[in-house]
Order: C-alpha cells, then sequence, then structure tokens
C-alpha cells in the first residue's frame, strides 16, 4: 500500500502542527506525531476508505493525546528539563525575544480548556475550516465557533499583559 503510506506522508506537516498545538512544545508534539504515524501504520487495516484519511489520523492523534493527558494525570507533573538553549550566530536578542513570544503563545495555548485548545488546533493552528473541525469533533459548527471565539478573547487578553 504505498499509495496509502504516500498519503500519510504528505499530512505529516499538518499533523506535525496539531501535535505542537496539543501538547504545547515541540518535543511532545513531535512524540505525538510520530506515535500517530506508527498507530496509522499498525493499524491500516482499520481504516474506513469511504471516509477522509486526514481525519482518521487526526483522531488518532486527538485520543493519542487525551490518552497521554489521563495518563499524567495519573502519574502527576512532570518537569520538561530542556529548557535551556544556547543561541549562537544569529542576532541574540531577537533569537532570544522570538524564543519568549512562542513559548509565551505555546503556554496561554497549553492552559486554555480542552475543548478551546482543540479548537483553536484544529482552526488556528492547522487552517481547516469550521465545518472540518465541527466534523472531527463530532459537535456543531455554531460550538466550534463559540469555542473559537473565547479562546481568542483569552489569548488575546493574555498576550497583552505579558
Amino acid at each position: 500500500m504505498p499509495e496509502f503510506q504516500d498519503h500519510i506522508v504528505a499530512l505529516i506537516p499538518r499533523l506535525r502542527r496539531f501535535s505542537v498545538a496539543l501538547t504545547g512544545n515541540i518535543t511532545d508534539g513531535d512524540d505525538l506525531l510520530q506515535s500517530t504515524v506508527e498507530r496509522a501504520l499498525k493499524r491500516r487495516q482499520t481504516y474506513n476508505k469511504d471516509k477522509k484519511l486526514e481525519s482518521w489520523m487526526f483522531k488518532i492523534a486527538q485520543n493519542l493525546w487525551i490518552d497521554q493527558k489521563r495518563a499524567e494525570a495519573r502519574r502527576g507533573q512532570t518537569v520538561d528539563l530542556s529548557e535551556s538553549h544556547d543561541i549562537v550566530g544569529e542576532d541574540g536578542r531577537d533569537k532570544m525575544e522570538k524564543i519568549q513570544m512562542t513559548r509565551r503563545v505555546m503556554a496561554v495555548i497549553a492552559a486554555l480548556p480542552e475543548a478551546q485548545r482543540l479548537v483553536v488546533a484544529y482552526v488556528l493552528v492547522d487552517g481547516q475550516s469550521y465545518k472540518e473541525t465541527a466534523n472531527h469533533l463530532d459537535i456543531p459548527v455554531g460550538t466550534v465557533m463559540s469555542r473559537l471565539n473565547r479562546a481568542r478573547k483569552i489569548l488575546e487578553s493574555q498576550l497583552q499583559e505579558a
């Protein structure tokens, strides 16, 4: 099934953006992406060809992330030790400001309620339509719009304070 694998490879950039948005950092996002692709390849026989592959893949990522959050809740909070970055070469000030802004945005997104974070990941990060997002999450389009509106207000107010 090289065609199946080719479609998965084509989805990787979008899935990565989505995974990073869900997890709140690049390292965990990449881990989620890898787990998603692994699961899709292992369970390709469960894929219903009448449905869009991207919907199936995004649902796998979403379910894996939810499972991870539940496991973390049972285990307790972990600390990311890779918070320090050596900046060499480029203008350190510009690079640091970009890193700090990215961290602030990711932290604010990570602090959103789960339902709002999912909508932000689908619409703002991945660029999916409200209708596609509603289909992925199995909710009405109006709910997507409402959650996204609340999330945008939180993002705007939190980022202006920083």
